[in-house]
């Protein structure tokens, strides 16, 4: 289903019952509402739910921003270095402001919002300056952004910056399984075969690397959002992998300390993906906040 959400259009998958209580939930950098897994949202709506999730902005089937043109990421990361201000095609906020559009699309009051990465950083922002619409918050492996919180190491960030070694399918789900490999969970590798089919689907589906690295300038240009932490007053539940190489642990304790009332649930040996055993641990943690509120 795609509505008009900000101005532009957005692909948006909507399942359970319509009176359900609704969770909203929001995907991380380059990816797609696919990167949500199907068996998460089953249980979410299996506990009475109606769950929302979409494409963001440049990624999926959503609108484009091609016309921006692809931002030069080594410029952008220098800059950062040197704390100056980096320039992006669009910002966080702006796509915050698609997740509000997208409850207006669909006569969405108040709801249960679930960010994951870059769709964390989302989330804060929606929670902090639009509170009146966010029943409940959970933040999946992000952060505020704060420069004091250890950053990924350098094998980490080469892999993100690097890029498959053709534009065939096969070539592109070789890239991806490589970086998924790397900053995945290494006490939930896996199955190599149904991580083969995700893959595959997904780059079927959608591959827009140059939306990707718009995404990447928009995070870089958000810098710090610690100040923002202060506005959210939602109950907020914090689920972070201590085993995770492009967000470390310490990004998540970071947000438990500064977000009013928040609690942390951090797990052994997860990395940064959603792995298929713990979905059930994700779904009940997302249900046991939306409780709370």
């Amino acid at each position: 289903m795609r509505v008009s959400a900000n101005g532009i259009g957005l692909e948006v998958d909507d399942q359970g019952p319509p009176s359900g209580e609704p969770v909203v939930l929001v995907m991380g950098l380059g990816m797609q509402l696919t990167g949500w897994p199907d068996e998460l949202v089953a249980d979410l709506v299996a506990r009475g739910h109606r769950v929302i999730r979409f494409d963001n902005r440049d990624a999926g089937l959503s609108d484009g921003f091609d016309h921006l043109g692809v931002p030069n990421l080594a410029f952008a990361g220098l800059r950062y270095a040197l704390h100056l201000g980096v320039q992006a095609p669009y910002r966080i906020a702006d796509m915050a402001a698609d997740t509000v559009g997208v409850l207006d699309a669909l006569g969405l009051g108040r709801v249960h919002l679930c960010g994951a990465s870059m769709g964390g950083m989302i989330a804060q922002h929606v929670a902090a300056k639009h509170a009146q619409r966010v029943k409940s918050l959970t933040l999946l492996m992000t952060t505020s952004g704060s420069r004091r919180l250890p950053q990924p190491g350098l094998e980490v960030r080469r892999a993100l910056m690097s890029r498959p070694d053709g534009r065939d399918p096969d070539a592109v789900v070789a890239h991806l399984t490589r970086l998924l490999r790397l900053i995945g969970s290494p006490a939930y590798p896996p199955e190599p075969e149904r991580l083969r089919r995700r893959l595959q689907d997904t780059v079927q589906r959608a591959w827009r690397p140059a939306g990707t690295a718009r995404q990447i300038t928009a995070v870089v240009a958000d810098g710090d959002r610690t100040p923002l932490l202060g506005a959210i007053h939602a109950p907020t539940r914090v689920i972070h992998g201590d085993a995770d190489p492009l967000i470390p642990v310490a990004a998540g304790h970071d947000l438990v300390r500064r977000i009013a009332g928040a609690v942390g649930d951090f797990v052994p040996g997860m990395g940064h993906d959603l792995p298929l055993e713990l979905l059930p641990r994700f779904a009940a943690g997302i249900a046991e906040n939306a409780a709370r509120a």
